[in-house]
C-alpha cells in the first residue's frame, strides 16, 4: 500500500471517529431496571424552563426541567414526560415545588395540551430508582404519561412553554440556549418505538 493510500485511510478513520462521537453525544441512554426488570429509555439533556419570581426575592425564580422517557415492559411500550420541579428558594408560605402540578398544560407552537399527573416516584411508571438526576436536592420528581405521537409533536415544534395550574399557575419560559436539549429531544424520538 502506498504512503498516499495510507494517509487517506488514517484520515478517513479519524474523520469517522469525530463523526461517531459527536453524534452519539445526544443519543438516548437505556437501561434495565433492577427490580422492576422494565427498560428505561431516556434523553440525555432535558430541556429547562424557568418562572422568575425577582417579586418575592432578587433572583428569584422556579424551575423545570423536561424530558421523555420510554418504558418497555415485555414489548409493551408506555411514554412518559417527566418533570423536574424546583425553585431557588424555599418558603412555607408559597407551597412546596409540587403545588400546582397536578396537571400541566403543554404549548407547542401555541397548541395547548393538558398533561395529568401519573405519579410522584419513579414507581408510578413502573421503575425502582428515579430515572433522571434530580437538578437539585430539593427538586420534586412529577411524571406524566403522553403517547410517542406527542413527543413527536413536542420534537418538531420550534417553541414550547409549560404552565402549570392551580392557584400558583404560572408560564414558564424555555432557559437560555436550548439547542443541545431539543438536539436530545430528537434523538429520542427517532429511537422511540411503536
Amino acid at each position: 500500500m502506498s504512503l498516499r493510500k495510507l494517509q487517506c485511510l488514517l484520515t478517513a478513520v479519524v474523520l469517522a471517529s469525530f463523526i461517531g462521537c459527536s453524534s452519539t453525544d445526544s443519543m438516548p441512554t437505556q437501561k434495565l431496571d433492577p427490580l422492576t426488570a422494565v427498560t428505561i429509555t431516556f434523553a440525555k439533556s432535558p430541556l429547562v424552563f424557568y418562572h422568575d419570581q425577582s417579586g418575592r426575592a432578587a433572583y428569584a425564580r422556579d424551575y423545570i426541567h423536561m424530558a421523555p422517557l420510554e418504558v418497555n415492559r415485555g414489548g409493551t411500550y408506555r411514554y412518559f414526560i417527566w418533570l423536574g420541579i424546583w425553585n431557588t428558594q424555599q418558603d412555607s408560605q408559597t407551597g412546596g415545588p409540587r403545588d400546582g402540578f397536578e396537571s400541566i398544560i403543554v404549548l407547542a407552537d401555541g397548541e395547548p395540551k393538558v398533561l395529568e399527573l401519573s405519579g410522584w416516584t419513579a414507581a408510578s411508571v413502573g421503575a425502582s430508582e428515579p430515572i433522571y438526576l434530580k437538578p437539585v436536592a430539593s427538586s420534586s420528581d412529577a411524571y406524566y404519561e403522553v403517547t410517542a405521537d406527542y413527543l413527536r409533536l413536542l420534537a418538531e415544534s420550534t417553541e414550547i412553554q409549560v404552565r402549570s395550574s392551580g392557584s400558583r399557575g404560572a408560564s414558564y419560559e424555555p432557559w437560555d440556549n436550548q439547542e443541545r436539549a431539543l438536539i436530545s429531544l430528537r434523538d429520542f424520538v427517532r429511537d422511540v418505538r411503536y
